[in-house]
């Protein structure tokens, strides 16, 4: 009986130990942004989206897990993101805004800088892109949607 409680005694401190150095080691992983459905269209002939009219323009709509930044890259191409920052989205000050220069987009909160042209990542310490969203353009009305 006493073997059997040595043993035991053993095993649960070999586990512990185990355990202990497993976590140690282990990287923390973020979360991502998670999926919202998003289903909008803009109608950017409207005052509204007056921002859109132009190539470089940019706006913030409502919608996705953050919000949604809008841009224009050309004629008939724009880019959407979610205003998630993917390092760490639970955080209530990781939100994605356009930066002065209007060629990048920045996490105040964490540091984070990304291309407006594709989402990637410029400087972490984020380690994914942005969460893009779809877009098409008929000429008036620009459908966001995932």
């Amino acid at each position: 009986m006493k073997s059997i409680l040595k043993y035991s005694v053993i095993m649960m401190f070999v586990a512990m130990l185990l355990s202990s150095a497993w976590s140690c080691n282990k990287t923390v992983e973020h979360e991502s942004i998670p999926n919202v459905a998003v289903n909008m269209y803009l109608d950017i002939s409207s005052t509204m989206y007056l921002e859109l009219s132009t190539i470089g323009g940019y706006v913030y709509v409502t919608g996705g897990y953050k919000g949604i930044i809008i841009y224009r890259v050309s004629p008939d191409d724009f880019v959407a993101y979610d205003r998630g920052c993917p390092f760490d989205p639970t955080l209530a000050c990781a939100r994605i805004e356009m930066d002065p220069s209007g060629i990048t987009l920045t996490d105040s909160c964490c540091g984070s800088n990304f291309s407006v042209l594709d989402g990637s990542i410029i400087k972490g310490p984020a380690t994914q892109p942005l969460k893009r969203y779809h877009t098409q353009f008929d000429g008036q009305m620009l459908r966001v949607w995932n």
